[in-house]
């Protein structure tokens, strides 16, 4: 937990999820909403009379034959889903100009998870810096979620280095099931596109980046030393230079366009959250670039 976040403010930011997460839930018009997110499959639920607009794949033509009116099968998202939420915990999460990108990482997760468990899902967690920091199965109900909610405050990671790729290895092994996995990551991390590709082959994959506005623009305060969170290695850097401040914009630039190229060329839902702002319009995007959930 980075150490500008207290505990007891983010065990607050969390309750204040929660209830948010249950309004939303329970305004939802009946039938309008299954689940968050997809399952394996679909499987029958009726047969209706066919209504313009209707997808003409699901013509039921036996009975529409039999009645000599259109009829089509009506489907419902197969139950008990499985969500797995995995969180960077690596150092370059301490970072945030207002809100560190550790809080806005918590909230996404927060909203994401109580979400789900609000629909009867199970939920499950990977904590990754460079190694596998922690791993909580899968499981279903309010009590665990929270309890998992807590471990991510509470936990003191062993690394402050990031590598991707130790958790996407883990799904790949210990997850058999197709379940929905969230990556949420700065992406500071080396490459982890032909992990991302095998997970995408058996899995439901989305990936969000949590960054912060100030990680995009280096302001012009004079001399200033600046310290990699991961790494530890300091340098100086005069912010009254605009060639450096131009490096700086265009390094970070072609940052967000590697990684968002990297999710388009393997069909990863991506979205780019900027710690501090109001993410559930770009969950709720995220949700719609893939069948079977909305938010």
């Amino acid at each position: 937990m980075p150490d500008n976040d207290t505990y007891s403010e983010l065990i607050q930011k969390i309750r204040t999820i929660d209830i948010l997460t249950r309004a939303r839930v329970s305004g939802q018009q009946a039938g309008v909403h299954i689940s968050l997110f997809k399952g394996q499959g679909v499987e029958f639920s009726d047969i209706r009379e066919y209504i313009a607009g209707d997808d003409i794949r699901a013509i039921d033509w036996k009975i529409t034959a039999r009645y000599n009116i259109p009829y089509v099968k009506e489907f419902v998202e197969e139950r008990d889903h499985i969500l797995y939420l995995i969180a960077d915990v690596s150092g370059s999460g301490s970072f945030g100009s207002k809100v560190s990108k550790f809080s806005t990482l918590l909230s996404v997760l927060a909203t994401l998870a109580f979400s789900a468990v609000n629909y009867h899902d199970r939920v499950g967690l990977i904590l990754v810096s460079d190694r596998i920091e922690k791993f909580i199965p899968a499981r279903s109900g309010r009590n665990h979620v929270i309890h998992l909610l807590q471990s991510v405050i509470t936990h003191k990671s062993e690394s402050r280095g990031s590598d991707l790729r130790p958790a996407l290895h883990l799904i790949l092994q210990q997850v058999r099931r197709m379940s929905t996995v969230v990556l949420l990551s700065d992406f500071f991390t080396p490459d982890c596109s032909r992990e991302l590709s095998m997970v995408k082959r058996h899995h439901d994959l989305l990936s969000i980046r949590v960054s912060d506005p100030r990680e995009g623009e280096l302001p012009d305060v004079g001399l200033i030393e600046l310290e990699d969170a991961e790494t530890g290695e300091q340098i100086l850097v005069d912010t009254s230079d605009p060639a450096i401040r131009d490096l700086y914009m265009e390094a970070s630039a072609n940052h967000h366009n590697e990684v968002s190229l990297m999710m388009k060329k393997y069909k990863i839902p991506f979205v780019n959250i900027r710690s501090g702002e109001d993410f559930v319009p770009l969950l709720k995007h995220l949700m719609m670039a893939r069948p079977g959930g909305e938010l």
